[in-house]
């Protein structure tokens, strides 16, 4: 590496470090409303440390800790350039998390810290072996980076609320099946969902469970179940949460109601199975097409063609 790269390098860390501690110094930092009022509010101390739950460690707790202020303030800029707090917010619900949308707006900046990093790294090691140092390229990689890693967070979540809903939807049969046979064997809705999510684990016995829990908390079951169907995007999910509340209020019938949409289920899975199968075979082609075939054509057309030119020569 050359002394010009290095110490430019060195300078635009040092640049970086100034820029950020002037910033962020006290008489530079706008204190926030909230900060204003909170002693004032807080009738009640803070509760002792030693009293509180253990809360495991991770990289996005430690990076709170130590750079708590500057991911705030990153967090509230990406969700002032983003927005779309409902729909993240309606994620973070049907993904059953706890974490708040500033929790994901940070752990958003997190992913762009290490994108820009990685980045950074790229450009110097590219410079390093070309000899020499293309600003544009080094800031569009850059830039590439940091936007990558903060729609990549995003990109992630809506793929973790896609293999729950794949989850729940491949639970979902059997659940109703075990509902509708403790219903039909003489228990209340409210018993056959204790005695099912009892008996059973996955995804879809936990949103029960937890809806259960919440019921006998002080939650009236409807409006826990109502909760639940609020929560998901799934319409089967949300017709067999509905046909539990209508059976709960009225007194309805609701073991065959079960077995019918299990088995509705069950039929919208194959439907799925017979499309991805079909997707499958198309994509085969492509092997086919630009590999197998043209390697068939090459050993038949080959004895001809080397014929040909013996008897041309």
């Amino acid at each position: 590496m050359s002394a010009g790269l290095t110490g430019m390098l060195l300078g635009l860390v040092a640049a970086t470090g100034v820029l950020l501690a002037v910033s962020f110094a006290p008489p530079f930092r706008q204190v926030r409303l909230v900060d204003r009022l909170a002693p004032y509010v807080h009738d009640s101390p803070a509760p002792s440390r030693l009293l509180g739950t253990a809360t495991q460690p991770g990289v996005l707790s430690a990076a709170r800790r130590v750079f708590g202020p500057v991911l705030a303030d990153g967090g509230r800029h990406v969700d002032r350039l983003l927005g779309g707090r409902v729909a993240v917010r309606r994620r973070l619900d049907a993904l059953n998390a706890d974490a708040t949308v500033e929790d994901f707006r940070i752990e958003q900046v997190v992913w762009g810290g290490v994108g820009l990093l990685g980045a950074a790294v790229l450009a110097v090691l590219g410079s390093a072996l070309a000899g020499a140092v293309n600003l544009l390229s080094v800031v569009l990689l850059c830039v590439a980076g940091l936007v990558g890693g903060v729609l990549g967070r995003d990109w992630w979540l809506t793929q973790q609320v896609q293999r729950r809903e794949e989850l729940l939807l491949a639970e979902f049969p059997v659940v109703a099946e075990l509902l509708a046979l403790a219903v039909t064997a003489g228990e209340s809705p409210t018993a056959a969902i204790a005695r099912v999510t009892r008996l059973s684990g996955g995804e879809l016995a936990r949103e029960l469970g937890a809806t259960l829990a919440r019921a006998r908390a002080g939650v009236p079951l409807v409006d826990a179940l109502q909760q639940l169907a609020d929560r998901t995007s799934l319409d089967p999910l949300a017709r067999f949460v509905d046909g539990l509340i209508v059976a709960i209020e009225r007194g309805t019938p609701l073991a065959e109601v079960l077995r019918a949409q299990a088995a509705d289920v069950r039929e919208a899975g194959k439907r799925r199975l017979l499309e991805a199968g079909g997707r499958k075979e198309i994509a085969m082609m492509v092997p086919v097409v630009f590999l197998v075939l043209p390697v068939t054509v090459l050993f038949a057309l080959y004895p001809g063609l080397i014929s040909i030119v013996s008897l041309a020569q």
